[in-house]
């Protein structure tokens, strides 16, 4: 497993987020949002089919062998852990490894707006961290487990597939369960999760309707449930949760989530000046007109609620852009390439605020 080790080791020192392997093409690293080749002799099928072998745990290789795909940790005992995912493709095996910091990341190694900590504070309700793939969902989603974890008595139980960072109990006692290795499934680990006494649970992504209705019940019972989902706006992870449900469902499901959510999250990795990357973060909180939209299905007016939300602690991604602009950690042509609102966002930079939300706002 020279290969392996010496391709991680690489990574590493590069300050490389993830690792790309496929038979016979250069192992591919991404650094700060871009990808680099590794100036190294491609490996072949048979190389990465005993890399693959080697990573991957006992209890899944029926599941490779079945799906096609796994997702797993991988430990090298010399550099650290990794998330890691295999799959098929052109009928040959190839995978991706991110890279797990050793230690849990804060709010201020992450530059992630001090307002999350007043949300992961909260007693009870939904809180969703949501963001494209690749964004430092998990790394945010960390950040709030480990603040509760350092500020708060409480029983956490993780679900997630697979374990990322590992916790030590501060002030909480904290019990991580993977998918595959200490419970079958998402939907099971949720089914019992109640009878283990919880405070927090944590449900590393929303997949389906099931999981999304054991939160549901879990908040109404007065539970603090975080969970991760794949949206591009804070906004529109209402109608994503809705997607889970067939139609004659989805009335019912808004009346609930308007009652429990208690905040969404949703952030963009922008490249800094630094030469590295800083997250932009939307928030939209369960404030009186957030709720009043979504039980009334107004869900188009949900942005406005936030853009003129900010003395309660909402921003939208242009206002989170322009803050950073402002506190030159990243640059007007970065943060126009990753605005909801380029051409709004370039008015801003010219003094240019309109008042259109607030009109909007005025006239529901």
């Amino acid at each position: 497993m020279e290969y392996l080790h010496s391709l991680l080791k690489f990574a590493i020192n590069m300050a490389a987020s993830d690792i790309h392997v496929k038979p016979g093409h250069h192992a591919t690293i991404r650094i700060s949002g871009e990808l680099y080749p590794v100036q190294v002799d491609p490996p072949t099928a048979e190389q990465v089919e005993e890399i693959v072998r080697h990573m991957l745990p006992k209890h899944l290789e029926s599941r490779l062998d079945r799906e096609k795909e796994a997702d797993f940790s991988y430990i090298d005992p010399a550099l650290g852990r990794f998330r890691v995912n295999v799959f098929y493709q052109r009928g040959l095996p190839a995978f991706v490894m991110r890279f797990v910091k050793a230690n849990v990341p804060s709010f201020k190694d992450l530059n992630l707006p001090e307002q999350l900590g007043k949300i992961a504070a909260s007693e009870r309700g939904i809180i969703l961290v949501t963001g494209p793939t690749g964004s430092g969902k998990s790394s945010t989603l960390a950040a709030m487990i480990q603040h509760i974890n350092e500020t708060e008595k409480c029983h956490i139980i993780t679900l997630e597939d697979p374990i990322e960072y590992m916790f030590e109990d501060k002030q909480s006692v904290i019990e991580q369960r993977e998918v595959g290795l200490d419970t079958l499934s998402f939907e099971r680990a949720l089914v019992h999760v109640m009878r283990q006494d919880p405070d927090v649970i944590v449900i590393g992504e929303m997949r389906d309707s099931q999981s999304f209705m054991a939160a549901l019940a879990a908040a109404d019972t007065g539970h603090l449930v975080l969970a991760t989902l794949h949206t591009t706006t804070a906004y529109s992870a209402i109608g994503r949760t809705l997607d889970f449900f067939p139609a004659h469902e989805r009335d019912q499901i808004r009346r609930q989530l308007a009652s429990t959510l208690r905040a969404v999250i949703c952030q963009r990795l922008v490249p800094a000046s630094s030469g590295s990357v800083v997250p932009a973060v939307e928030i939209m909180l369960n404030s009186g007109t957030v709720r009043k939209f979504i039980e009334e299905n107004r869900l188009d007016k949900l942005f406005a609620a936030i853009e003129t939300g900010t003395d309660e602690g909402m921003q939208t991604f242009n206002q989170a852009l322009f803050k950073l602009v402002k506190a030159k950690l990243v640059s007007e042509e970065e943060a126009l390439l990753k605005a909801t609102n380029p051409e709004a966002l370039k008015m801003n930079f010219r003094g240019i605020f309109l008042d259109e939300s607030r009109r909007i706002l005025a006239n529901s």
